[in-house]
């Protein structure tokens, strides 16, 4: 793996993760749905401009379009509305350590259910990423409302799991990767957006960290990391880009404790070393695996 595709996956993890804590801001100021919906209307016409800067058109045919709007509602509207819902009552570092089970949840289902090979390496690795998950959840049972947010969190990871098995067939349509990123999140505003009319009664707490954090969510991790991300597997594949996903409980605690002073506890630090060690143990062996195939 060249220094291009290191920095590349090293940003993308540190933008995924930092998500959890400006999503947090946004929350506590206004409702998650509008203001997500908003953030996905925004990026998706920015991302479909800079597309048609590029040249590039919107030109699929009816799987191609079916593959956008599976993404754009598991990966966009159902993931992350979910996450949003759910930081109102758990902190960002749990959210997203939380989420970064997301190669785990990948990894059991494909050996479950689509009869991939799973190693030695895989299935220890497995055991030992959701202990380590275990090990901080059982210390933050404290209440029906932190696991009411731990639940969310865990459906909006599966939400994304689903969305992650396309990937490979997302490859295909390369040619215009900044417009599809466009459409996806069009797809995840026109999916939430009704849901926040029926649902939420629309507020704002205006300040300048919700405004800091609203720009920051739609520019950074809302375009430039999804793009980041499409590119990184389209330059050293699917299996290689996921191993930089092991770097997301670390960054996800560590951005949250820098920016919103989120306590972070020995146990924590132990579970977040575990969980780290269990998805680069699964993501190695799936690597080993693919390369002998």
């Amino acid at each position: 793996m060249d220094f291009r595709s290191i920095l590349m996956g090293v940003s993308f993890s540190l933008i995924w993760s930092s998500a959890f804590t400006s999503a947090k801001i946004l929350v506590t100021a206004a409702s998650p749905l509008m203001v997500l919906s908003l953030r996905f209307l925004i990026s998706g016409l920015l991302g479909i401009a800079i597309a048609r800067m590029l040249g590039q058109k919107i030109q699929l045919n009816r799987e191609e379009w079916t593959v956008v709007v599976i993404i754009g509602i598991s990966q966009n509207a159902l993931y992350l509305a979910f996450n949003f819902m759910a930081m109102q009552w758990i902190e960002a570092s749990l959210a997203a350590i939380i989420a970064s089970l997301l190669p785990l949840v990948v990894a059991a289902v494909c050996w479950v259910f689509l009869g991939e090979k799973t190693g030695l390496n895989g299935m220890l690795g497995l055991t030992v990423g959701f202990g380590g998950v275990l090990v901080i959840m059982l210390d933050k049972l404290s209440g029906s409302s932190a696991s009411l947010g731990m639940t969310l969190c865990l459906i909006g990871v599966a939400a994304l799991a689903g969305a992650t098995l396309y990937v490979g067939r997302m490859m295909s349509l390369n040619k215009n990767v900044v417009m599809i990123v466009g459409l996806q999140m069009l797809v995840g505003s026109i999916t939430l957006f009704p849901f926040s009319l029926i649902f939420e009664t629309w507020n704002i707490e205006w300040s300048t960290s919700f405004i800091l954090a609203f720009i920051y969510t739609t520019l950074v991790p809302g375009l430039l990391g999804t793009l980041i991300w499409f590119f990184l597997v389209r330059r050293i594949g699917p299996v290689r880009a996921a191993t930089f996903h092991f770097l997301n409980p670390f960054f996800g605690v560590l951005v949250a404790a820098l920016i919103l002073s989120e306590p972070l506890s020995l146990r924590d630090g132990i579970g977040v070393t575990i969980i780290m060690a269990g998805i680069l143990l699964v993501q190695l062996s799936r690597k080993k695996i693919a390369k002998a195939d």
